[in-house]
């Protein structure tokens, strides 16, 4: 089922090469009766929460897609002071993990239930995976679910290690040595 982009905008995300020949690659994976993963992050200042999470991921399924929040939206997410890493770092870590088969970017505009679901049909996961501290956790279970897939919580968080914490132990350090 397609929803109604109409409400706003398609993104062109999705149709512009290499995103579109990514997007067919996982589509014919999926023909041959791979199991799609999605799952959704920041990954800022890449960290052993966020490789955990993603490994676990890949054990849900067979292929790993992992699509990574824009600067612009984590700013929105995070404050005015993040990233610290700004998008094409924080894809190049993801893309070097030998388990993600495929990672990008999303768009800017990324912060609505029309744009999620619009994620949704183009990646067709048979899962979306999270973590047990992601946001929004009860729209994306209706979204993946309105379109056959599940929703699974694959790794429990740890409070004791977040980018954020890593900042503060920075600071804390920087304002030790002065």
């Amino acid at each position: 089922m397609r929803p109604d982009f109409n409400v706003i905008s398609p993104s062109l995300l999705y149709v512009t090469p290499p995103i579109k020949e990514m997007l067919e690659h996982v589509r014919v994976q999926k023909k041959l009766g791979k199991r799609i993963v999605l799952a959704t992050g920041v990954f800022d200042l890449f960290h052993e929460e966020h490789n955990t999470y993603l490994r676990k991921a890949k054990q849900a399924g067979d292929i790993l897609v992992v699509a990574i929040e824009s600067d612009a939206r984590t700013r929105e997410l995070k404050g005015d002071d993040r990233p610290v890493e700004n998008e094409q770092i924080r894809l190049s870590h993801i893309k070097k993990l030998s388990y993600v088969d495929e990672a990008f970017v999303l768009p800017q505009d990324f912060n609505n239930t029309t744009r999620y679901e619009e994620l949704i049909w183009h990646v067709q996961p048979d899962v979306y995976a999270v973590s047990s501290h992601s946001l929004y956790q009860e729209n994306k279970k209706k979204i993946i679910e309105k379109f056959g897939g599940k929703f699974i919580v694959v790794h429990e968080y740890n409070p004791e290690i977040s980018t954020t914490k890593i900042i503060q132990r920075g600071r804390k350090n920087k304002h030790t040595l002065q």
